[in-house]
């Protein structure tokens, strides 16, 4: 992870080496301490640390309507203008690219710059939105039954990036019925069957032919 952000750090100096009018903005959670590591790798190479923000997309995601009703934000911070500068969005997956949409929602909001840039560590596919980055860290080949998380020291106490199952992710797995128990055999509880069991005759006892009587006319 270290290499590979060093190397996206150094592409973003090709494009842009006035780190006066650049400004790195991650998009919470991850994004952001990765932001901070660009921004670190950049000094160490020019001596000048671009300007390091923060977004929380909560509110502008476009799913908003089916989260909880109060969801958790951890607020937006940028303490600088952005208008006339290059802003480089900063995330840790770009997926279907509906997080992006909402970062750049936001970000308009706060002014307006001369270009907005996108800097992924991994691009996993499977977009939604006529969205692509333009600093990719790796590429991942993925199907929509996996989920790729990035952990990162700050939030997580380590570096790395795990390609898991779905349900492995959080998900919920389908239930399965526990041994010994077949679909057949289930049953809604507290309900009883009602319907009269059939008698069988005992041993000695068999069934004989009703007898009818006869009237004499």
């Amino acid at each position: 992870m270290a290499r590979t952000l060093s190397r996206i750090a150094h592409e973003i100096l090709e494009r842009h080496p006035d780190v006066k009018k650049l400004a790195l903005v991650g998009v919470r959670t991850r994004g952001v301490p990765l932001a901070r590591r660009l921004a670190r790798a950049i000094a160490e190479t020019t001596g000048a640390e671009p300007a390091v923000g923060a977004l929380d997309i909560a509110l502008y995601r476009d799913d908003f309507t089916s989260l909880a009703a109060q969801p958790i934000t951890k607020g937006t911070d940028i303490v600088f203008s952005i208008d006339g500068r290059t802003v480089v969005l900063v995330d840790d997956v770009l997926f279907t690219g509906r997080t992006v949409r909402a970062a750049l929602d936001q970000l308009i909001d706060f002014g307006r710059p001369s270009r907005i840039e996108l800097a992924v560590l991994v691009d996993r596919g499977h977009r939604e939105l006529p969205i692509r980055a333009d600093y990719v860290g790796r590429v991942l080949s993925t199907s929509r039954d996996e989920a790729v998380q990035v952990r990162v020291r700050e939030e997580d106490g380590t570096d790395e990036v795990v390609l898991l199952p779905r349900t492995a992710a959080g998900a919920p797995a389908p239930s399965r019925p526990a041994a010994g128990e077949t679909a057949k055999a289930r049953k809604p509880a507290g309900r009883r069957d009602t319907a009269p069991r059939p008698t069988r005759p005992g041993p000695k006892e068999t069934r004989r032919p009703k007898k009818t009587r006869r009237t004499k006319r």
